[in-house]
């Protein structure tokens, strides 16, 4: 597919968004369960209520077996709730079958007239140990049998997976007609960042230190160019943002004051994910921070000691921290996913000193994307206007 080089009046604006913490995955001290944070329907919600309000852009509705709300009903839940903000739905490919996901898909985008986006995932499931490389074939015949019933008469389709043929697709049409929702992708194997190079539109990073994260963004780019694709890129990461630095390394330091290293462990280990390459990362990222958990002046890797995934937080005064997302935006990043301990008020906190300082938008589909400059050299520091 080419690329239409058009201008976007919003090429600098960067879509901001929030974080559902359907997975039980609230706390007001980390690895501590607290009754009023549960994953339920009311406290998850509200969060999303509340993002809205504060004017966040979208907002991931992620998925778990082990612990949680059910994604999908969830967001269908906030569909009459809501009317301005995105959500993003979490799927995970092969859970269920591609024709039927198609058309659960395709009514959630009707019900949000639009505003429905999809974090694809590949996982294996629960008691199951699966190939790599299958679980990420399986997901790419997912998305490519999606995109039929979103854009065509009939799919026919034959895989190595699936093999469907002449089945109309007229009750699968999206709301969205301009190739239905935007797809986002995270994965750090090959057969990830070839899947998401080919078929998915925002290729989702977890924090690590600028240079990586540049490298990463450089190979992403070059295996999209091979399709002819340009891709968006964005960075799911924690925070904690006070009025002054002081205030804030207070607050991460109590975050952690009651944390159990083993109840710690136990967190990170019931998540499907935790053995997969870009855990291993976060892993590596606290092994390389500093005695205060550190890797650079204002990522902090403390999170990730009770949490499997995004194991990271950006932490420091407002003006720092807008400092910070500057750097990430002239390296090409147009998509933040924030969140905090607990949910509620750090929804405020970011709405408050975040959130008004920069310009958001709502990301394009690919045929409305400037190409983006990936640099080629390390950066320099940025001043934020």
């Amino acid at each position: 597919m080419s690329v239409v080089p058009i201008t976007s009046p919003d090429l600098q604006a960067a879509e901001v968004s929030f974080f559902s913490a359907l997975c039980s995955d609230d706390f007001a001290h980390l690895g501590v369960p607290d009754g009023d944070l549960r994953s339920s329907w009311a406290h998850c919600s509200e969060i999303v209520k509340r993002s809205e309000a504060h004017g966040f852009r979208n907002i991931l509705c992620p998925s778990s077996y082990q612990v949680g709300q059910d994604t999908l009903s969830f967001v269908a839940g906030c569909a009459p709730i809501t009317s301005k903000m995105n959500l993003l739905a979490a799927v995970r490919c092969g859970e269920m079958q591609p024709i039927m996901l198609a058309r659960t898909i395709a009514t959630l985008d009707h019900m949000l007239e639009g505003r429905l986006t999809i974090n694809i995932i590949s996982s294996d499931f629960p008691g199951q140990k699966e190939d790599s490389n299958y679980r990420y074939q399986r997901s790419r015949e997912v998305v490519e049998i999606l995109k039929q019933a979103w854009t065509q008469d009939e799919i026919n389709y034959k895989g190595e997976i699936y093999n469907f043929e002449g089945l109309n697709t007229d009750p699968a049409r999206p709301y969205q007609q301009n190739g239905g929702p935007l797809l986002y992708f995270g994965g750090y194997s090959p057969a990830a960042i070839e899947l998401c190079a080919q078929h998915c539109d925002v290729y989702l990073m977890w924090p690590e230190t600028k240079d990586d994260l540049k490298q990463r963004m450089i190979a992403v780019n070059e295996r999209a160019r091979a399709y002819d694709r340009t891709l968006d890129y964005g960075l799911r990461v924690h925070m904690v943002v006070r009025e002054t630095e002081a205030e804030a390394r207070e607050y991460a330091e109590e975050l952690v004051s009651k944390l159990d290293d083993e109840e710690g462990r136990k967190i990170r280990e019931r998540a499907l994910d935790s053995t997969s390459l870009g855990v291993a990362r976060q892993a590596r990222n606290r092994e390389l921070a500093d005695m205060s958990g550190f890797i650079e002046p204002h990522l902090w890797t403390g999170v990730g000691r009770a949490r499997s995934g995004c194991g990271a937080a950006l932490v420091g005064s407002a003006d720092q921290i807008l400092s910070e997302l500057e750097n990430y935006q002239k390296m090409g990043i147009r998509s933040f996913i924030f969140s905090g301990y607990p949910h509620l008020s750090e929804c405020d906190y970011i709405g408050k000193l975040i959130l008004p300082e920069i310009k958001t938008c709502s990301l394009p589909h690919e045929y409305g994307r400037v190409p983006q400059n990936i640099p080629n050299t390390p950066l320099g520091a940025g001043e934020r206007r």
